[in-house]
């Protein structure tokens, strides 16, 4: 999977990979998405901050104009509050797999403090684990935690990664919680 950015770069990037994915703040690009999706590979679309889990209707809409048999799914990793914090609103969950499509929390990109005084994006990654269980219990189809050997040497968003040797034992407990609710 890789985030594309200019709707050349999907031709150029679709042999290598199995999923494009429009980032966050180009949730709305009609001709990024359409390029995306021309391709062939599976679109992921991550919803923008400013947006409302109903809304991201208009992405699945936009991919599946440019291709009808397009694996398309939607990513959710939070909604602004304030101009240095993100928060997860669960009701866009089933809002967005109201549009037919599987959806992703992202675990830790949700758990961002942009705007921080210092320039640089900080994080709560203590929360990965309850973000995680929220989604779960919610009916989340997939998760997407960024995970680091040494989090704190990572080359970007660092401060909201989970380490790596943490991971296991978290997917174990996530497991737990799925099997309960099921």
């Amino acid at each position: 999977m890789t985030d594309i950015h200019e709707s050349d770069e999907a031709a150029m990037a679709a042999p290598y990979v199995d999923v494009l994915q429009i980032p966050a703040f180009l949730c709305r690009q009609t001709e990024l998405i359409e390029a995306a999706a021309r391709t062939g590979r599976a679109v992921n679309v991550k919803k923008g901050q400013f947006l409302s889990g109903e809304s991201m209707g208009f992405a699945v809409e936009k991919v599946k104009t440019a291709n009808p048999h397009a694996i398309v799914f939607l990513t959710d990793r939070g909604n602004s509050f304030g101009y240095g914090d993100l928060v997860v609103d669960y009701r866009n969950l089933p809002a967005m797999q109201a549009h037919g499509v599987p959806v992703v929390m992202d675990c830790t990109h949700s758990l961002q403090q942009p705007n921080q005084a210092s320039g640089v994006t900080g994080g709560k990654p203590a929360l990965i684990e309850t973000i995680a269980k929220a989604a779960i219990a919610v009916g989340a189809d997939g998760l997407f935690i960024e995970t680091h050997m040494n989090p704190a040497e990572a080359k970007s968003d660092g401060a909201n990664m989970l380490p790596l040797d943490q991971l296991e034992a978290l997917l174990e407990r996530l497991v737990r919680v799925r099997e309960a609710i099921l």
